[in-house]
């Protein structure tokens, strides 16, 4: 929850003066405004002609009705959003969706042209008592349940520690290597081997630009869910330019 439209606007811009052609072909670089900056974001990718995906932070999983303050993803696919975050920690610890919730948003998603952010992630209890990599697995296996493999191969899986977001500290490479196969292993068993394969697996958790490159060396991570420092286009800049 940062940024109002106008404020949007000119990271967009500060971002793009930023990062050149190479850089747009070499990483894909998605931006996730809050929904009030969503079509200003949009109208300046598409009138400035950005190499930049859109997304949304959250969907409502419904298309229309009476759930007043709720965004459909009826409405976000008519502003070309391409990708929503389903899952994100905050959403599940301060707004309450469950397993059953992130299913139902993951399916919305899909069904209406998008690509689903999938967010998957242990807390510091779990994490201490060794628990990471079964609550990651029943995090994925609940989020793709029902979902097709055809589906499930365009999809994005991203490991944020609830333990990391916010706080500075950040998962291993190893550690979070580790965990990345096990979301593989748990996608091979309900979408098959073919789809777990293609599914794009991130490592999101105070990722900076200190320490991306030692992530992005790692073979099992396929990029970054960026949080805090995406807000300074600088920053971003620094992460997507990583050597």
């Amino acid at each position: 929850m940062h940024k109002t439209h106008l404020e949007a606007i000119q990271a967009v811009q500060k971002l793009s003066y930023l990062l050149d052609d190479g850089d747009a072909e070499r990483v894909e670089v998605v931006i996730c405004p809050p929904f009030t900056a969503l079509r200003s974001v949009q109208t300046l990718i598409e009138s400035d002609r950005l190499s930049y995906g859109l997304a949304a932070q959250d969907v409502y999983p419904e298309t229309d009705g009476a759930f007043t303050g709720a965004v459909s993803p009826l409405m976000l696919a008519a502003l070309r959003v391409g990708y929503v975050i389903v899952g994100h920690s905050e959403r599940r610890l301060i707004f309450g969706d469950d397993d059953a919730a992130v299913n139902r948003k993951v399916r919305a998603v899909f069904a209406n042209g998008m690509v689903p952010i999938v967010c998957v992630g242990e807390t510091l209890e779990e994490r201490d008592a060794g628990g990471t990599e079964t609550k990651v697995a029943e995090q994925v296996r609940h989020a793709f349940a029902g979902v097709t493999p055809e589906h499930a191969a365009t999809a994005v899986v991203a490991y944020e520690p609830i333990w990391a977001i916010g706080t500075g500290r950040n998962a291993e490479p190893p550690d979070a290597g580790r965990v990345v196969e096990t979301i593989r292993a748990e996608l091979d068993r309900r979408v098959g081997a073919d789809a777990a394969r293609a599914v794009r697996v991130q490592y999101g958790g105070s990722v900076k630009p200190g320490n991306i490159r030692g992530f992005m060396a790692h073979p099992q991570i396929d990029g970054a869910l960026v949080g805090g420092a995406s807000l300074d286009p600088e920053d971003f800049a620094l992460i997507v330019k990583y050597k």
